[in-house]
């Protein structure tokens, strides 16, 4: 498709948009930040959990402080458009991010145009379920954006293929060892205690299937998108199939709910 991930994920002037579930949400967090700072726009790249400290590519400047006025201040004297911040780093190096009512500091300052969240962790596993404090999504989120790597569809299910395997067990309906099948995927974004938890009401809710690398993949990704379209309660707004590596969309499915 020649539609950009900004254009899809992002499509308004500005907005919170926060990443959740498994297979790639940092790749795409930043791959859609370089985006939008292609297109003129500032953007800021943080997180309500823990990520991985970013690199160079990934932010023209990055603030570690634990106050989110003092992020904008700095923000504000930043040359470039993209700022990655953090209130701390663990000890073992990753970037410990903001909770309570920073995001809403950021969005509603005219300094960031778009903030973008990773508002969870899989512990780089291609799907998850959340446990009962998962995901930490922001109440200013205007949208949520649930990822899962295709990667995963035909393997065997259990500890390496999904984080919080028990509580996914449940949600999609196999076991140990069951293949994971497009219909176990799809109940993944459909629960009431699935990816999508916590999202605030008004917020677009978007499932981003990622490593649609090759063309079976894509008519797996295809597949999860038409069961999740049958699903006339499906709380799902549009389905993107496509490889955030690579900034690119192989298939967009718009839905109602």
């Amino acid at each position: 498709m020649s539609a950009t991930l900004r254009e899809i994920l992002c499509a308004g002037p500005r907005g919170v948009l926060s990443l959740v579930g498994a297979g790639g949400k940092t790749t795409l967090m930043f791959c859609l930040a370089r985006e939008l700072a292609a297109a003129g726009r500032t953007v800021l790249t943080t997180t309500t959990t823990r990520i991985f400290m970013p690199g160079g590519a990934d932010t023209d400047r990055l603030v570690v402080v634990p106050d989110p006025q003092q992020v904008l201040q700095l923000a504000a004297l930043s040359p470039g458009r993209r700022v990655a911040a953090g209130s701390s780093v663990t000890d073992s190096g990753k970037l410990i991010g903001y909770r309570g009512n920073a995001i809403g500091i950021f969005a509603a300052s005219p300094v960031f145009n778009w903030v973008l969240v990773e508002a969870d962790g899989a512990a780089r596993r291609p799907l998850k379920a959340p446990a009962e404090h998962e995901p930490v999504v922001p109440s200013a989120s205007t949208a949520v954006v649930a990822v899962a790597g295709l990667d995963a569809l035909g393997k065997a299910f259990g500890a390496d293929s999904v984080f919080r395997n028990e509580e996914a067990s449940a949600i999609m309906g196999i076991g140990p060892g069951d293949e994971i099948t497009e219909e176990a995927v799809a109940r993944l974004f459909i629960h009431p205690l699935g990816v999508f938890k916590g999202a605030p009401p008004g917020a677009r809710r978007i499932v981003f299937l990622n490593k649609a690398d090759d063309a079976e993949r894509e008519a797996k990704g295809a597949r999860v998108a038409a069961l999740l379209r049958e699903r006339s309660g499906a709380a799902v707004d549009a389905v993107v199939v496509g490889a955030a590596a690579q900034g690119r969309i192989a298939l967009v499915v718009q839905l109602e709910r």
